[in-house]
């Protein structure tokens, strides 16, 4: 669905890369993890992706939806969705009319405007304006929009920043139900969480540079603590120990607990992403 190769681009036009010979492929119905801290390159190498950043100061091959991102057909966007994190509604325009003009770009059926606005937990905000909408309404409204064209490739930037709670795990969970029915998902954050439970495969970039492209499985079964902490009872006192899974005599020790004592907890310590990446770049997501 996605395919780079040896690219690199420079803002400026010269030998000065803010994105520095990348390469990756991204599969036909998987989601991807484009994840890194601000000034990465991230939005960089999406906007080559979604054509709203033209190769002319970059270098090396890019194909999108079986498009070369060089080629000036505009049927390739009748094939892709694209939520920004900064949402860049119309804010003259009610939540319904925006999403009817949007749908009139394109050469393929569109979902309607209520029926996407009812997905997002805007229904009943219609007919009000944009302008009027709270960020975090504005960006539900930006990612409805993205569905507008029932999208094969779906670009999605933060789709959850600034959301509460609950509808964070209501846009999470269109995601899924999306990638399931067949959507390729190519998704750009710094939100480790959110990547860590979605993502078949992530990618770590910095400072323009690909560092790691793996699945978060993977990544946690290579570079995780195996250990197990344990919380337990002894003379009435609550007292914790951690045991390695890798040490013998640990595993010994953590049985002869467990056959002596009343077991509270047992946790095992599983690395997250975002230590992973720590780890592996020495830069945080800041």
């Amino acid at each position: 669905m996605i395919e780079v190769r040896n690219l690199s681009y420079s803002y400026n036009g010269d030998e000065t890369y803010q994105v520095k010979n990348v390469n990756f492929k991204v599969k036909n119905g998987e989601i991807f993890g484009f994840l890194g801290p601000s000034g990465a390159g991230k939005s960089t190498v999406q906007n080559i992706l979604t054509g709203l950043l033209p190769l002319e100061n970059g270098k090396g091959e890019v194909k999108v939806a079986g498009y070369d991102i060089r080629d000036s057909s505009k049927k390739r966007f009748n094939e892709i969705g694209m939520s920004f994190e900064q949402s860049n509604v119309y804010s003259k325009l009610t939540a319904r009319e925006n999403l009817a003009f949007y749908s009139k770009l394109f050469d393929v059926p569109t979902l309607e405007p209520d029926f996407l606005l009812k997905m997002v937990g805007l229904d009943g905000k219609e007919d009000i304006k944009a302008g009027e909408f709270s960020k975090g309404m504005k960006h539900r409204l930006t990612f409805a929009r993205s569905m507008t064209n029932q999208p094969k490739l779906w670009f999605l930037d933060e789709p959850t920043t600034g959301l509460d709670p609950s509808i964070a795990a209501k846009i999470k969970e269109i995601i899924k139900q999306k990638n399931a029915e067949g959507t390729t998902v190519f998704l750009t954050t710094h939100n480790m969480a959110i990547a860590d439970d979605l993502c078949d495969r992530v990618a770590f970039i910095v400072d323009g540079e690909i560092k790691l492209i793996d699945s978060p499985e993977n990544l946690k079964l290579q570079y995780g603590d195996k250990v197990v902490s344990v919380t337990y009872i002894d003379g009435g006192e609550v007292k914790t120990r951690v045991f390695s899974f890798l040490i013998e005599e640990d595993k010994k020790a953590l049985q002869a607990l467990i056959d002596q004592y009343t077991i509270q907890t047992m946790h095992t310590k599983e690395a997250t992403l975002e230590e992973i990446f720590i780890k592996v770049t020495g830069r945080g997501l800041k």
